[in-house]
């Protein structure tokens, strides 16, 4: 008799030994259907992936630019499941249409300052666009969009 004869002659006497239960039935039907595979959604480790992905590429000191893109990336679930594998595609086609459309970046830029005002409790400094920065205003439209560049370059190179 082989090692797996033995083996599923031994799982057999506990079978006939125990009590017949519902709960048991199921996991016995189940076999190894999750053997390997990870309990996290596939979506999920995608957008997680890609958040790590872009926390370790991006220099933000305050955190209001990565909380928003964190935001951005989870609400685009889907572009950062097509990119498993690669999340560092996925983020580059999550920040595209930002370095393509200067309203779209401005408003993204708005919104980095709004977040920065709620995380530091000050009142944000808005910069309206054509018009030169606030001195004192840690995201302007040019910092916010050198700092995506350099994102995409990173993720492109990588």
């Amino acid at each position: 008799m082989s090692h797996r004869e033995d083996d599923e002659a031994i799982a057999r006497e506990l079978r006939e030994k125990q009590k017949f239960s519902m709960a048991g039935a199921i996991g016995r039907s189940a076999g190894g259907a999750m053997k390997g595979a990870s309990p996290i959604p596939r979506r999920e480790q995608a957008v997680m992936s890609t958040i790590q992905w872009m926390e370790q590429h991006l220099r933000d000191s305050s955190g209001a630019l990565k909380a928003l893109l964190k935001r951005r990336i989870k609400a685009q679930a889907a572009i950062a499941e097509a990119h498993l594998e690669q999340p560092q595609r996925a983020l580059m086609e999550i920040i595209q249409p930002l370095l393509e459309n200067p309203a779209a970046l401005h408003e993204f830029t708005r919104q980095v300052d709004v977040k920065w005002g709620e995380m530091f409790d000050e009142r944000p400094h808005f910069q309206q666009p054509g018009q030169k920065a606030h001195p004192e205003d840690e995201y302007t439209h040019d910092s916010v969009r050198q700092d995506l560049e350099k994102l995409f370059k990173a993720a492109r190179l990588a």
